[in-house]
């Protein structure tokens, strides 16, 4: 990125490692029970068995995402390939209260403006006009950008305040 970082959010390699292993933990004990427990209905062993393959695909999904970073700027929230998460001038708040809907050690991004739905499992998702942050992320990590995004954001809406 050309412009000045103002953050970083990324997942350090134990987060990522026990989310990825929890995934795929639950997937394979999915797929044991459905293939080695006899049952009286093949539609519950389908079940099973396609419950298992999903967490599969995305535990696999999981740590793919889970190996990108976030990156803030002075325009807005990105990913390191350049994706635009949220751009500063299409948010209109920052939520890190306890009973926002938001990931685990994250905060929620509300938006002006929906954007298209997207979603990196364990890293962020994006619907409509919300966009969370968090997952297998430290909220040693989450917290400071959730903090400078907020202060970019009182600074925008009300010069005069932000020198408080």
């Amino acid at each position: 990125m050309e412009q000045n970082e103002l953050g970083r959010i990324g997942a350090s390699a134990g987060r990522r490692m026990i989310g990825v292993g929890a995934l795929m933990g639950l997937g394979a004990l999915l797929l044991y029970l459905g293939l080695a427990t006899p049952m009286d209905s093949v539609l519950w062993q389908g079940v099973l068995i396609l419950a298992g393959l999903g967490a599969l695909w995305g535990s696999e999904r999981m740590w793919k995402a889970t190996g990108v970073v976030l990156v803030l700027t002075e325009e807005g929230l990105f990913e390191e390939n350049g994706t635009v998460l949220a751009r500063f001038d299409n948010i209109a708040k920052v939520d890190r209260s306890p009973f926002a809907m938001k990931p685990s050690n994250g905060f929620l991004v509300l938006l002006k403006e929906p954007m298209p739905r997207a979603w990196r499992p364990g890293l962020w998702w994006r619907t409509g006009k919300r966009l969370a942050i968090g997952g297998v992320t430290s909220g040693g990590v989450t917290k400071p950008v959730a903090d400078i995004m907020t202060l970019r954001l009182v600074q925008r809406d009300d010069p005069d305040r932000a020198n408080d």
